[in-house]
């Protein structure tokens, strides 16, 4: 395992982090996400990302107890606030209330003091941003937090709240996207604003929700036990990615990845590890062993004519467009 610095701040994690949405807690059991928690702490894994949504706070919980008698100062443990956590008009958003709520939840369900990076999950149009980032400050001066991040924002919400941030002596130091050779929309302007700031990105779904390890075949069925097949959520975000033309040059992609000695999935995490502003790549499991898969991407460096081939086999159907980031983001209530 490799390591790399968060941004441009002081604190070194896995470039290579374990993340827990969707499966755990929802779509495997809890003895199986233990044991691929305990296979990314065998790898070499010492980041690990959750949010207290996810499968409405169980998640945050497994991982607590799968944490427990590890040494403290030696993981790096991120979350999440934002979306909804129960039925009240304040048990959601980036209010001053709900963040304060919400951050003693996680740690209560986490099992610690703090957590290492706490996030805004997406930009709340309905809270003043003094608002969000005057609370996330006091998170981070009563000790609960080290570093404050974002995920989703768009580059001129990344430049506001970071003003904010350093105003109040905060670090905000990371951003969240969704990032893969299919999905490339922060390129243009959220890497570029975020590169300026020392913002570094830790992202998600760098395997496009496993469409990038070639196993989802043109004109056929998903596999049994795949995320396209899981009703509690993954198949609603692989969907966008299951169309033949793209999985038509997916599939293209298979003698490439032979030629550099890799694993289709391992060609896709070593490829969002080239771009000098990832910090790290999420992945996730349902079973142990595709974590020591996809470890195995951690420092390889693939050749510049190999991502010029990539670049040209994806580039039909890979989508680009920077407005998308907005285009998914909350809108305030009219």
């Amino acid at each position: 395992m490799e390591f790399r610095h968060l941004g441009r701040s002081g604190l070194v994690i896995s470039e290579i982090a374990y993340g827990n949405w969707v499966t755990h807690g929802s779509q495997v059991a809890e003895d199986a996400a233990t044991a691929c928690i305990r296979a990314a702490l065998d790898a070499g894994i010492t980041t690990f990302d959750t949010a207290d949504v996810y499968a409405a706070g169980r998640a945050e919980a497994v991982l607590g107890r799968a944490l427990r008698g590890e040494r403290r100062e030696g993981l790096e443990i991120f979350t999440k606030v934002y979306f909804p956590t129960g039925p009240g008009r304040n048990d959601r958003g980036l209010s001053r209330k709900h963040i304060m709520e919400s951050i003693d939840a996680s740690l209560r369900r986490l099992q610690t003091d703090y957590v290492d990076l706490y996030q805004a999950h997406r930009y709340d149009p309905e809270t003043p941003l003094e608002e969000t980032i005057e609370a996330f400050a006091d998170v981070v001066r009563a000790g609960k937090a080290h570093y404050i991040g974002v995920s989703e924002w768009t580059a001129e919400q990344i430049r506001a709240g970071h003003a904010l941030a350093r105003e109040l002596h905060v670090p905000l130091v990371s951003n969240q996207p969704q990032y893969s050779a299919l999905w490339r929309v922060i390129e243009d302007e959220v890497v570029p604003a975020s590169a300026e700031l020392g913002i570094g990105q830790i992202v998600w779904s760098p395997i496009a929700q496993g469409v990038l390890t070639g196993k989802y075949l043109p004109g056929a069925a998903p596999p049994a036990g795949s995320r396209a097949t899981d009703e509690n959520g993954g198949a609603t975000f692989v969907s966008r990615f299951l169309r033949d033309d793209v999985l038509q040059h997916v599939q293209k992609l298979n003698p490439l990845a032979a030629e550099a000695g890799l694993s289709p999935a391992q060609l896709a995490v070593a490829w969002v590890l080239q771009n000098p502003n990832v910090s790290a790549a999420i992945i996730g499991a349902s079973r142990p062993e595709q974590i020591a898969e996809n470890v195995a991407a951690s420092g390889v460096r693939l050749e510049a004519g190999l991502l010029r081939r990539m670049e040209e086999i994806l580039a039909p159907v890979a989508e680009r467009n920077p407005a998308k980031t907005a285009e998914n983001a909350p809108k305030a209530q009219k």
